[in-house]
């Protein structure tokens, strides 16, 4: 399997979360130290607190995503290595954060960090347990499912217009969107699930199976891989 990384956008947003993280300590310390100091100024402190607040959010999203380690992307890679050569996966290098292009498919892959228990009842997803951390994250919106398979849809649509639009007069195959969950803390109930939704452990066996099933063909492959960077 060829991996093809964007090492520049994630040193440089790793920083982001760095630099935000500082930023929204200090401004928090700020407004704790105006409002102890200054009582009467009610306003800084209130629009330092809220400030800093807004920088933590962005801390945690920047650092969820590219300062946690390993990351996102370095999972996945870890747990499909040994699938052959003419697999192709892409981090932060395509119009979808991760893309696997191989005889299984083109697939979008959306990792999910939580924990706890994921179930699917025929309508709504549902998240459960996963301690004190995963439940404050929940609460400030960092860790709420929410509709993934909508996330998914408009990631493969996003993508589908990409290929239509770099070779208009081609055919493009399916593209396929699989929602990967990281934690090895984690059970999922999704038979149900709109689309495919699996462990990490499970993908890979997941993939081989699709290709036995559905084959994408080496010309197919070769030919959407030559719309996107070079490995």
């Amino acid at each position: 399997m060829k991996i093809i990384l964007n090492e520049k956008l994630v040193k440089r947003n790793a920083k982001i979360g760095q630099i935000t993280s500082l930023l929204s300590l200090l401004t928090l310390g700020s407004g704790m130290y105006i409002s102890f100091k200054y009582p009467e100024k009610f306003s800084v402190t209130l629009t330092a607190l809220l400030v800093g607040f807004l920088l933590s959010q962005v801390s945690l999203y920047y650092g969820n995503r590219w300062g946690r380690i390993p990351r996102p992307d370095q999972l996945l890679d870890q747990n499909l290595k040994g699938l052959p050569g003419n697999y192709r996966i892409y981090h932060y290098a395509s119009p979808v954060p991760h893309l696997l292009i191989g005889p299984a498919g083109v697939w979008v892959l959306l990792p999910y960090h939580q924990k706890g228990k994921v179930s699917y009842d025929g309508k709504r997803w549902h998240l459960k347990g996963g301690g004190f951390g995963q439940a404050y994250m929940r609460i400030f919106g960092q860790d709420n499912l929410g509709r993934p398979e909508l996330d998914a849809g408009a990631e493969v649509s996003k993508l589908h217009r990409f290929f239509e639009k770099t070779a208009p007069d081609a055919s493009i195959p399916p593209i396929r969107a699989a929602l990967v969950f990281t934690s090895p803390n984690v059970e999922l109930d999704v038979e149900n699930a709109p689309i495919p939704a699996l462990h990490l452990k499970k993908l890979k066996p997941f993939f081989r199976k699709e290709a036995k099933s559905s084959p994408l063909s080496e010309k197919d492959i070769e030919r959407l891989s030559a719309l996107l960077p070079a490995p």
